[in-house]
């Protein structure tokens, strides 16, 4: 038998701190800490945009840094100079990393202009005419969940299709809050597969459909996690709706991708870029 070499990281703590809600410096730490083969222990400090807030944290990092015995990795996105020093200065024990200031500097230098340095500016966002097409697009999403209405169709920047439990909803509701795309979603079933066509509502939006497929072993563990024992979770079912579902889509001129190995992320820039290329351009 063979040994694992995989390297591992000893067990630290995360810390993302931001003067806003923290997702920024998550979503590029969690890219990067991804890279390597640990699970650190997560922290989120958001809205610190005081030094007396600073404090707090600073405080909080060195009494980590202390029961653990190693520097606490510290993922920072703080505006206010005053607020940043309390955390990058030499009383923190641990290792920071400033997003801000490693992009933001170069890119005062190339433009040639100072940046606005505003606590929060992300929230302006809730301003503008792409927050507002989120919200309708995740409106929309929920109102066309699973084939529940076949209203407005005309409307939808992109239909998914799939047998149940394929990922169809959480990407519908990705590409809504992300990309402000209306994604409805249509389940396939037997009784569609009994007359072997798509749903009839869909005949005139074939070019907006997209389909969804999954690994009939995974499905099969995924829906005995909902209804354990039934028909619908058997391994054989699910062997007969994943082959039916891709023959039909076949047929009807559909993509598709399996969602077995691939993150939410990935399947919605697959569907943005085969179906609407203009948003991947903003």
């Amino acid at each position: 038998m063979t040994a694992d070499l995989t390297p591992t990281m000893p067990n630290r703590s995360v810390f993302f701190v931001s003067d806003g809600t923290g997702i920024t410096a998550e979503t590029f730490g969690n890219s990067i800490l991804a890279q390597f083969p640990a699970v650190p222990r997560h922290v989120r400090r958001p809205f610190i945009e005081t030094p007396d807030k600073a404090r707090e944290v600073l405080e909080e990092i060195n009494q980590v840094a202390a029961a653990e015995g190693k520097r606490p990795i510290v993922f920072i996105t703080l505006v206010d100079d005053a607020v940043r020093q309390i955390i990058t200065g030499p009383d923190c024990h641990g290792m920071v990393l400033d997003i801000l200031q490693a992009f933001v500097v170069p890119l005062e230098a190339e433009f040639g202009v100072k940046s606005n340095h505003r606590v929060g500016r992300f929230s302006d966002a809730a301003k503008s005419s792409e927050y507002n097409e989120r919200i309708e697009a995740i409106n929309f999403s929920l109102a066309h969940d699973d084939g529940q209405s076949a209203r407005n169709l005309a409307s939808a920047d992109v239909i998914l299709l799939g047998v149940s439990r394929s990922g169809k909803t959480p990407t519908s509701l990705y590409l809504a809050m992300q990309h402000g795309i209306k994604a409805a979603n249509y389940p396939l079933i037997p009784e569609d597969f009994e007359r072997h066509k798509l749903p009839t509502p869909l005949a005139p939006y074939l070019k907006k459909c997209f389909g969804l497929t999954i690994d009939p072993e995974r499905l099969s563990q995924i829906r005995n996690e909902r209804r354990p024992g039934s028909k619908y979770a058997a391994l054989e079912n699910c062997r007969y709706e994943v082959k039916e579902a891709e023959s039909m889509m076949r047929r009807s001129g559909v993509s598709w991708l399996s969602s077995t190995h691939k993150s939410i992320e990935e399947i919605a820039t697959t569907i943005l870029r085969d179906i609407r290329p203009d948003r991947l351009i903003y």
